[in-house]
């Protein structure tokens, strides 16, 4: 399977996940691979409820650390790790993932246990 098709399903299991358990998927997702690295852009993630949460400093603070700490808990399930795994056909090691709530844009970088052989070529 070519790069490109991996990373559209790649990106496509990324958006049923944050749809299904967060209740909003992304509107647009980019995902690269380097290394043994998937990378994922993710732009458009906030509900409404949150739109309205983040207008505070308060706000702000509690949807990126609910965000980030709840996509951690998510990739726990050993399910999902399988299906990130059967995509790539590596194993995956961690993630790591931020959310900038100004730019309604979050990264996820998924930590492999090799190179991927994927690397976007430029």
């Amino acid at each position: 399977m070519s790069t490109a098709k991996i990373s559209h399903e790649f990106s496509n299991l990324v958006r049923e996940v944050r749809k299904k358990h967060v209740g909003k998927g992304p509107e647009h997702i980019t995902t690269r691979f380097i290394g043994p690295w998937a990378v994922c852009e993710l732009k458009g993630n906030l509900t409404s409820v949150e739109k309205f949460a983040v207008r505070s400093e308060d706000g702000k603070r509690l949807v990126r650390e609910l965000r980030t700490t709840f996509i951690k808990e998510l990739y726990k399930d050993e399910g999902l790790r399988s299906e990130v795994e059967r995509i790539v056909g590596a194993k995956l090691v961690t993630l790591f993932c931020d959310f900038d709530v100004d730019l309604d844009t979050a990264v996820t970088v998924y930590v492999f246990d090799k190179p991927l052989g994927l690397d976007d070529q430029a």
